[in-house]
Protein backbone atom coordinates (compact mmCIF):
# COMPACT_ATOMS: atom_id res chain seq x y z
CA UNK A 1 0.00 0.00 0.00
CA UNK A 2 2.92 2.66 0.82
CA UNK A 3 4.60 1.63 -2.73
CA UNK A 4 1.24 3.23 -4.29
CA UNK A 5 0.77 5.59 -2.17
CA UNK A 6 4.31 7.00 -2.89
CA UNK A 7 4.13 6.66 -7.18
CA UNK A 8 0.46 8.67 -6.48
CA UNK A 9 2.80 11.17 -4.78
CA UNK A 10 5.64 11.07 -7.12
CA UNK A 11 2.70 10.92 -10.35
CA UNK A 12 1.24 14.51 -8.72
CA UNK A 13 4.22 16.39 -8.31
CA UNK A 14 5.36 15.89 -11.92
CA UNK A 15 1.94 16.27 -13.53
CA UNK A 16 1.82 19.24 -11.31
CA UNK A 17 4.79 20.88 -12.31
CA UNK A 18 4.65 20.44 -15.57
CA UNK A 19 0.76 22.08 -15.36
CA UNK A 20 1.98 24.56 -14.27
CA UNK A 21 5.01 26.97 -14.89
CA UNK A 22 5.65 30.61 -13.57
CA UNK A 23 8.93 32.57 -14.73
CA UNK A 24 10.36 34.72 -17.36
CA UNK A 25 11.33 33.87 -20.90
CA UNK A 26 13.26 35.84 -24.08
CA UNK A 27 12.12 34.49 -27.23
CA UNK A 28 10.36 36.51 -30.34
CA UNK A 29 6.36 37.50 -30.95
CA UNK A 30 5.73 35.21 -34.29
CA UNK A 31 2.75 33.21 -35.96
CA UNK A 32 1.24 30.30 -35.71
CA UNK A 33 2.10 29.66 -39.37
CA UNK A 34 5.60 29.34 -39.14
CA UNK A 35 5.76 27.97 -35.99
CA UNK A 36 9.43 27.80 -34.23
CA UNK A 37 10.97 28.88 -37.53
CA UNK A 38 9.93 32.39 -36.06
CA UNK A 39 12.81 32.65 -33.56
CA UNK A 40 14.96 35.12 -35.37
CA UNK A 41 14.90 38.96 -36.26
CA UNK A 42 14.93 38.01 -40.07
CA UNK A 43 11.39 36.67 -40.06
CA UNK A 44 9.60 39.65 -38.59
CA UNK A 45 8.18 40.62 -41.95
CA UNK A 46 6.76 37.12 -42.52
CA UNK A 47 5.43 36.96 -39.09
CA UNK A 48 3.44 40.43 -39.43
CA UNK A 49 2.22 39.29 -43.00
CA UNK A 50 1.33 36.29 -41.42
CA UNK A 51 -0.58 37.33 -38.71
CA UNK A 52 -2.50 40.38 -41.47
CA UNK A 53 -3.68 37.31 -42.91
CA UNK A 54 -5.57 35.65 -40.21
CA UNK A 55 -2.21 33.66 -38.62
CA UNK A 56 -2.60 33.20 -34.71
CA UNK A 57 0.09 35.44 -32.54
CA UNK A 58 2.59 32.76 -30.73
CA UNK A 59 5.50 32.94 -28.44
CA UNK A 60 8.51 31.32 -29.68
CA UNK A 61 11.27 30.80 -27.22
CA UNK A 62 14.14 28.56 -28.50
CA UNK A 63 12.64 25.62 -30.42
CA UNK A 64 9.51 25.70 -27.71
CA UNK A 65 6.18 27.61 -29.30
CA UNK A 66 3.90 28.69 -26.88
CA UNK A 67 -0.10 29.90 -27.72
CA UNK A 68 -0.87 32.70 -26.19
CA UNK A 69 -3.89 33.29 -23.63
CA UNK A 70 -4.46 37.22 -24.53
CA UNK A 71 -2.70 37.97 -27.78
CA UNK A 72 -4.29 41.51 -27.84
CA UNK A 73 -0.67 42.15 -25.16
CA UNK A 74 1.25 40.79 -27.66
CA UNK A 75 0.05 42.15 -30.73
CA UNK A 76 1.91 45.29 -31.07
CA UNK A 77 5.20 43.45 -30.78
CA UNK A 78 4.77 40.90 -33.83
CA UNK A 79 8.44 39.92 -35.15
CA UNK A 80 10.30 41.15 -32.12
CA UNK A 81 12.33 39.42 -29.71
CA UNK A 82 10.81 40.57 -25.89
CA UNK A 83 11.00 39.15 -22.45
CA UNK A 84 8.14 37.57 -21.03
CA UNK A 85 7.21 37.37 -17.29
CA UNK A 86 4.14 34.88 -16.88
CA UNK A 87 3.39 31.51 -16.55
CA UNK A 88 2.72 28.62 -19.01
CA UNK A 89 -0.16 26.04 -17.97
CA UNK A 90 -0.48 23.21 -20.37
CA UNK A 91 1.55 25.20 -23.14
CA UNK A 92 -0.34 28.14 -22.70
CA UNK A 93 1.87 31.03 -21.86
CA UNK A 94 -0.15 33.89 -20.29
CA UNK A 95 1.32 37.44 -19.80
CA UNK A 96 1.84 39.14 -16.86
CA UNK A 97 4.68 41.12 -18.52
CA UNK A 98 6.00 41.96 -21.75
CA UNK A 99 9.59 44.00 -22.43
CA UNK A 100 10.81 44.96 -25.94
CA UNK A 101 14.50 43.49 -26.11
Amino acid sequence: MKKYLMLLVVALFFTAANAFDKGEWTGFISDDKCGAKGNNKGHAACAKDCVKKGAKIIFVSGDKVYAIKDTKKAENFVGEEVTITGSITNGVLKITKLVKK
